[in-house]
This record gives structure tokens, C-alpha cells and sequence, in this order.
């Protein structure tokens, strides 16, 4: 009687039966149909025709690039809940550091220059600034792993045998919620910062235009979504439309764009030379998410929990996180797991060092950059920049002291490859059955979302002639060491003639025809270690 009495009072683990709207995709419209009807805008007059707006002296402009030590650090993403792990006892570990491309930018702490600072070093002065930055964070792209589960777990939900218990419980009343593409509530938040952060940091070169300033990105909705939020924050909300110009680039197949390079280089799109990187992930992903399939396949009947679906799970997290604050799917994996998902989406053979059509993206840009600093027209016409607008000093500038770009995760990438850093592929070719201990190579510190890569162009000792140049990937500081002529700096500097001349053999060797349009296959071993196809 008693053992009865025992078995009854123990708590049975029940499975939960789903509701038949799960995974079904949830939209929500935003302002409500006929809100925007201007027949009562006369009783809302803008501020110009109220009047009365009190004194509006203005001050200096700031320059804390040069002044504030020290340096102020990005290092949380509010107001996003800070997501737990599987095991998550350690309150140190930072989940949303692992999302790879994924994650909200960071300021990173060093790439090898640990006494580095990104304020300009004692005694230089600041002449020009080049920004380089990627979208906000988003919703999912048209296609991705994320829709496709949510549709995969509403028809598995729908036919008989389907339950979920334990830590998937949630899943029996779940929706989907994301949209595609376009920038979230977050995503703007970090572009609006942004650009006060770089209006703190560089608002003195302001005071050395003649001209408005043309600032660039290209034609996807979150694209122009970003550079206005971020002019936004720079200029400021009243005034950032007449402030500067801004130059929308078409994002097109076959539309020479070098924010958007893959775009004219078809073997970035071929199976075997394209989809290289994705098919050395999976070699990792069926090893780092074994221990995940055996511990969650239990919780759930009438679903196969395989691997491609657990990364649809682990990217659940990440854009649910950013697209409405906060994801159950977070929980299911442990910290070892989501530093697993991190080396699966690092961009190594896709977009990085290690893949033939890299540097070839990146070209583009650098010869922009080089146009750029030696005030020269481009003249030669064999990449992914624009004829059309590069040759027009309207929409191609080449005397701004400010610079802004927008553009995408894998473009950032590609560049970094172009430019030759070579510190960032000092561990080489990265293994697909472990992780390696200390490697140079990760994805969220060097194109997380609102990404940022920054050239100073410095005079040292400070003058109105520059004399170097230095490169901060979100606030770290790169050593161009590996770039030929610019000598080991304890703050990254290169002299800038050094730098030129080294870019223009650098961009001389690369042969764009041959690593984006020629029918080759990818070698094997793959040893590439500088974006371009072994000679």
C-alpha cells in the first residue's frame, strides 16, 4: 500500500499534444489600414510652422577619437534579454558572442595589439576617416533555415503522433514570428547608435567639407533602412535629409556594385566553389551537435530532429532574439554547443581567406579606398566598381574627409581578405572535425551585425599632410603587419605611401577574370590562405 502510495504522489512527465496552429506564421501590420489618411495633417503642423523653438545656438563639434581615454566600449545589446544555455551556470558566458554573423557588434579587445587603443596615438592628428559598415540586425533572408523548420514543424504538427515534453514543451504552442529581410526594431537601434558613437568620435572633420558630404549603400530595403537611421544619429533626426546626400547603389545581378560584388562574380553562386563553405560546416556541424540530437530527439515524436533542423533551431535563437527581445530556443543548447554553432558559420571557405573568389569580391572596394586616399580618378575598369558612378566625381568624391559606406556581412569579409590582413588568417586553414585553440579566424569580430571597419588616415606628428594610416575592425585595432612595408607598430600604423604601394600590387595581383569567371574546382586539400586561387 505504501509503495502504491509513493507512485502516486511521484510526477509523471506528461507529453503535450499541439495546438493545430503551431509553427503557422504569424504577421503583423503596421500603422492600421487608413491611419495614414491626410485629411487631418492641418490639425498637426510640423515644428517649423508652430515656430517657438527657443534659443538654438550651437557648440563645437566633438572629436572624442582624439580625447577620451578611456575609450568607451560597446558591450551589451539592450534592450535584449541576454539568452541562457543548456547548462547555463556560468553567468560569464555571453550566448549572444557565439551567433557568428549573427551576433550584435562588440567592440573587440585586440587582434594581436593588446596595448592598442582605438584613439588616435599621442602626438598624431586625425585628416580623414573611412567607414565601412554592415545593415543592423534583421529579419531572416527569403528562403532561410528558420521558415522552412517553422513549416516542417507546422505539418508535423497536424497529422497524428506529433508531442513535445520537457524542454521542448514549448514548442506545442509556438509560432512563427519573423518577417524576411527587413531591419528589426534592434537592428535599427544599433545603426541610430552608431552614428551618434561615430558623430562623437569624428563630428571635428565636419568642419572640412566644402560641399555636403555623399555617403553610399545599396538598394535593399535594409540597406537604405541603415544608412538613413545612421545619418539619423550622425546629423540628427530634424536636419539628417538636407545634411548630406545619399547615394543608393542598385543590388542586382549583373549591376556593377562593389558594396554587393558577389552579385557580378557568378562562381561566388556555383556549387562546388560558391557552396564550399557550407559543405565544410556540415562536415562540423554532424560532429559538434550529436550530444544536442541525442539529448532533444526524446522530447519530440512524430519530428526528426536532424542536424540541418537543430541549426534551424540554434538560428531560431538568434533572430528571434533580435527580432522580438527574447527565444525559449536558446536554452536547449550548452555553451560547448554554441561555441560549436559559432565555428559552423565562421566565414573561413565561403567568404574569407580560405575561398578562390574572396579577394576577388573585395577588389572592388580596395581600389575604391586607393582612389580615394591619392585624390586619383580610377581609370582602370576590371572588378565589380561602378563606371557609370566611380567616374563621375558627383556620386565618386574624392576629397571628403568623411567617408561612409553600407554594406553587408560577407562584403566586409571579402574586404578584409583584399586588404591583406593577414593577422586575422595567422592560424591557417581552419580544421572541420575540432576546434582549434586560439584561432585568428571568428566570424561575430569581424562581421556581427552593424559591423564596422574603419580606416584613419593620420598625420604623426599631427599636420594638415597625412602621413599613415590604421585599420580598427569593430574598435579593435588590426595589425598590418602582413601587408608589404608597413613595419611592426605597437599601435598599427603604416606609413602611408607604404600602404598605397602595397595595395596597388596587391590589387595587381589579383586576377578577378580568372578567380570569379573561369569553370574551376576547388583544390583539394584547400590551403588558401589569401582569398585567391592557388597560381
Amino acid at each position: 500500500m505504501l509503495v502504491a502510495v509513493l507512485l502516486f504522489a511521484l510526477p509523471f512527465c506528461t507529453a503535450e499534444s499541439a495546438s493545430s496552429y503551431v509553427g503557422s506564421t504569424v504577421v503583423d501590420s503596421y500603422p492600421p489600414p487608413g491611419a495614414t489618411s491626410t485629411a487631418v495633417d492641418t490639425y498637426f503642423p510640423d515644428a517649423n510652422q508652430v515656430g517657438y523653438a527657443g534659443p538654438t545656438p550651437t557648440g563645437a563639434e566633438p572629436a572624442s577619437i582624439v580625447t577620451a581615454v578611456p575609450f568607451p566600449k560597446v558591450d551589451n545589446a539592450f534592450p535584449l534579454s541576454k539568452p541562457k544555455t543548456a547548462n547555463g551556470a556560468d553567468n560569464t558566458f555571453n550566448v549572444m558572442r557565439h551567433w557568428g554573423n549573427l551576433s550584435p557588434m562588440y567592440s573587440v579587445e585586440s587582434f594581436g595589439l593588446p596595448d592598442a587603443s582605438p584613439i588616435i596615438p599621442k602626438g598624431c592628428g586625425i585628416n580623414a576617416v573611412h567607414l565601412l559598415m554592415r545593415h543592423g540586425a534583421r529579419y531572416p533572408t527569403s528562403g532561410e533555415g528558420v521558415s522552412e523548420f517553422a513549416s516542417d514543424i507546422h505539418a508535423a504538427a497536424s497529422t497524428q503522433g506529433f508531442s513535445v515534453t520537457g524542454d521542448l514543451e514549448f514548442l506545442a504552442t509556438w509560432t512563427y514570428k519573423l518577417g524576411a529581410e527587413l531591419l528589426t526594431p534592434f537592428g535599427r537601434s544599433e545603426l541610430f547608435s552608431s552614428g551618434v558613437a561615430f558623430r562623437y568620435r569624428y563630428g571635428e572633420l565636419l568642419n572640412a567639407f566644402t560641399d555636403l558630404p555623399v555617403f553610399r549603400t545599396t538598394s535593399e530595403d535594409r540597406m537604405v533602412d541603415s544608412a538613413l537611421t545612421f545619418a539619423a544619429g550622425f546629423f540628427g533626426v530634424r536636419t539628417y535629409q538636407t545634411d548630406y546626400r545619399q547615394e543608393i547603389i542598385i543590388e542586382e545581378n549583373n549591376f556593377n556594385n562593389t558594396l554587393a560584388p558577389y552579385d557580378v562574380c557568378p562562381n561566388v553562386n556555383t556549387e562546388d566553389v560558391g557552396n564550399f563553405g557550407g559543405i565544410q560546416g556540415d562536415k562540423w556541424a554532424k560532429i559538434y551537435l550529436k550530444d544536442a540530437q541525442k539529448r532533444l530527439q526524446p522530447m519530440i515524436k512524430g519530428f526528426n530532429l536532424t542536424i540541418p533542423r537543430l541549426i534551424d533551431m540554434q538560428e531560431m535563437c538568434a533572430y528571434e532574439t533580435v527580432a522580438l527581445g527574447y527565444s525559449k530556443f536558446c536554452d536547449l543548447f550548452t555553451e560547448e554547443e554554441w561555441e560549436g554553432y559559432e565555428y559552423y558559420v565562421d566565414f573561413w571557405y565561403s567568404e574569407g581567406p580560405g575561398n578562390p573568389t574572396a579577394a576577388a569580391q573585395g577588389l572592388g572596394y580596395v581600389q575604391e579606398l586607393v582612389s580615394r586616399l591619392t585624390h586619383t580618378p580610377i581609370n582602370v575598369w576590371n572588378s565589380s566598381t561602378n563606371g557609370t558612378l566611380d567616374s563621375n566625381n558627383i556620386t565618386f568624391p574624392l576629397n571628403q574627409p568623411i567617408y561612409v559606406d553600407a554594406t553587408h556581412d560577407t562584403v566586409i569579409s571579402s574586404i578584409a581578405t583584399t586588404l591583406n590582413f593577414t593577422s586575422l588568417a595567422a592560424t591557417g586553414p581552419l580544421p572541420t572535425d575540432h576546434i582549434p585553440p586560439h584561432r585568428s579566424y571568428v566570424a561575430s569580430q569581424i562581421a556581427p551585425f552593424s559591423s564596422q571597419l574603419v580606416a584613419q588616415v593620420l598625420s604623426c606628428p599631427a599636420s594638415e599632410e597625412p602621413t599613415h594610416i590604421r585599420f580598427l575592425l569593430n574598435d579593435g585595432v588590426v595589425p598590418l603587419t602582413g601587408i608589404r612595408g608597413c613595419k611592426k607598430d605597437s599601435n598599427g600604423l603604416c606609413a602611408l605611401p607604404s600602404f598605397i604601394s602595397a595595395m596597388h600590387e596587391r590589387i595587381g595581383e589579383i586576377n578577378y577574370a580568372h578567380d570569379c569567371f573561369v569553370n574551376y574546382t576547388m583544390p583539394n586539400p584547400d590551403n588558401i590562405i589569401d582569398g585567391r586561387y592557388p597560381s
